[in-house]
């Protein structure tokens, strides 16, 4: 990959993916099978957009790094970012609104894997001409993204767009008539 080939960063908030699939979607803690395949994410980002991908996992790692999942990160593609702060520092959140903040100086591309809403000002910041997308489950998704979307944030479901998942996830959405199967329902 040549220097000045366009990149887009996915900046992946797992605390948060984590957080809505096990409280808001399973109602317990999911299992390793149950949460995404991060791979996918990268792959349905170069694919989107036609150009590389670079992913950075943000992670909370307060003293206690997780060596396997970390290895497991960096054999996709990913690169972590593990991150440690005190009690009551939002690490991953930070980390995150810095890594924007610093794109803007970047001639770089963004997929902010999340629904959180602390992010709302700096993907607003980013909409400035490049391509930016925010994954995650729309019926979750933060209310102030969805007026950034007049101006240019694209919207990707991560089990529905970007089929992260292998099993189909137990999630009440609108189906749109021309998607509407009845045997899903029978």
């Amino acid at each position: 990959m040549g220097r000045d080939k366009r990149v887009t960063y996915v900046l992946v908030d797992g605390e948060n993916i984590d957080a809505t699939l096990g409280t808001s979607i399973l109602g317990r803690r999911p299992r390793p099978e149950e949460r995404p395949r991060w791979e996918r994410v990268l792959r349905h980002t170069e694919e989107r957009w036609g150009q590389p991908a670079q992913g950075l996992f943000f992670l909370a790692a307060n003293n206690e790094l997780p060596m396997t999942f970390v290895q497991a990160l960096l054999a996709i593609g990913f690169r972590p970012v593990p991150l440690s702060g005190s009690a009551g520092e939002k690490v991953v959140d930070i980390a995150i609104q810095r890594t924007m903040e610093a794109l803007r100086e970047r001639d770089a591309d963004v997929v902010l894997v999340s629904n959180d809403g602390d992010f709302v000002d700096q993907v607003e910041d980013l909409l400035d001409g490049r391509r930016v997308g925010l994954a995650g489950f729309v019926e979750f998704r933060n209310g102030g993204f969805i007026e950034l979307q007049e101006q240019g944030l694209e919207f990707f479901d991560l089990e529905y767009d970007v089929h992260a998942f292998n099993e189909t996830l137990p999630r009440v959405r609108i189906i749109p008539i021309a998607e509407f199967d009845p045997l899903q329902f029978l």
